[in-house]
C-alpha cells in the first residue's frame, strides 16, 4: 500500500554531516528519513523555500522538458529499500499512457516540488526502514558496550569530555 507523504523538513545528520530529507504521512504518525547529498538537498531547499535561480537547474529543466512534451508528473513514489539504498519511480502521463521510470529518491522529490506531484511511499519501506535503524543501532549499541568492557582503570583517564 502506498502511503502519502510530505516533506516535514530538511536537516544535517549530526554524527555524518549528511542531509536528511523527512518524510510524514498527514496524521504523523510515519516518519520516514532519507539520507541524500549535499547537492540534492540543496535543490530540495531551493524549491521549498521559493527561490529563483538565474538559470534553470537540472530539476527544473526535467520539468521543462516533460511539460513541453505535453507529460505530467503524477506522482513519486519511493518504492524499495535494498541494502541500506532507497529506490524511487517517477510516474508520468503522456499521449494517455503511464511511464514509471527509475530514479533516487532525491531527484524524484526534487521533481515532484516543482511539479505539485504528490510524493508516496510504499509501507514496506517505511517498515524495512525501521527494522534497518534498530538493526544498526543494535549493533552500534554492542560495539559501544564491547569497547567499554574491554577498557582498563589506566584508559580511563585518557579520554577528556
Amino acid at each position: 500500500m502506498q502511503i502519502e507523504m510530505t516533506i516535514k523538513g530538511l536537516m544535517v545528520d549530526p554524527v555524518t554531516n549528511t542531509p536528511i530529507i523527512i518524510l510524514r504521512d498527514e496524521p504523523g504518525q510515519r516518519v520516514l528519513p532519507i539520507w541524500v547529498g549535499l547537492f540534492e538537498a540543496n535543490a530540495i531547499a531551493l524549491q521549498i523555500e521559493n527561490v529563483s535561480t538565474p538559470r534553470p537547474m537540472t530539476h527544473d529543466l526535467l520539468r521543462n522538458i516533460i511539460h513541453d512534451l505535453h507529460a505530467s508528473v503524477d506522482k513519486v513514489v519511493v518504492c524499495d529499500l535494498r541494502e541500506n539504498t532507497f529506490y524511487a519511480l517517477i510516474y508520468l502521463s503522456a499521449a494517455g499512457a503511464t511511464l514509471a521510470v527509475d530514479a533516487r529518491p532525491s531527484d524524484a522529490i526534487a521533481l515532484a516540488l516543482r511539479s505539485r506531484a504528490p510524493i508516496f511511499v510504499e509501507d514496506t519501506v517505511i517498515d524495512r526502514a525501521k527494522t534497518v535503524d534498530v538493526i544498526s543501532d543494535t549493533t552500534d549499541a554492542d560495539r559501544l558496550q564491547k569497547w567499554l568492557e574491554s577498557l582498563d582503570s589506566e584508559d580511563l583517564g585518557k579520554y577528556k569530555m
